[in-house]
């Protein structure tokens, strides 16, 4: 127990080194992204990264939902994300393969859907949030010239 308080004073601490890892590969994940050439397999390669650490760790999820508030300069880390995930949205607007009505806000519901999957089987759990992202980032897609309208 010494050598562990010796190493991390603080609860906070502990949290944090213990998320390092996962932290740093979403950061990495966002980096690869927003110097993709192709800005929407960018957004898509970031998403599946998020979604699959998050349906696959509980732990990550809590860190980033409430547990340990104090773990992360959430103001900071969100900051940068959004404005991150804005260029690269806006960047995939840009190259019409985003929806015109495409909204950010779009991307915390999948998050918030993929975070409830943590809880089942790694299997279960990769399948499922593989399927679920792949037909939401469908749905974000611009429509292609030529494609016919759905829903006439």
């Amino acid at each position: 127990m010494a050598t562990l308080y010796r190493r991390f004073p603080t609860r906070t601490a502990l949290v944090t080194a213990a998320f390092a890892e996962q932290l740093a590969l979403c950061s990495a994940a966002f980096d690869e992204a927003l110097t993709d050439p192709d800005p929407g397999h960018g957004l898509y390669a970031l998403l599946e990264k998020v979604c699959t650490t998050q349906a696959t760790d509980r732990g990550f999820v809590s860190i980033f939902l409430d547990q340990f508030p104090d773990a992360l300069d959430h103001e900071r880390e969100r900051d940068c994300a959004e404005e991150g995930l804005a260029r690269l949205v806006q960047r995939a607007r840009e190259t019409g393969q985003l929806r015109d009505d495409f909204d950010p806000a779009d991307i915390t519901l999948l998050l918030l859907a993929t975070s409830g999957l943590a809880g089942l089987p790694r299997e279960t759990a990769l399948a499922a949030s593989r399927r679920l992202l792949a037909y939401l980032f469908q749905a974000f897609q611009a429509q292609r010239p030529g494609e016919a309208q759905r829903n006439e």
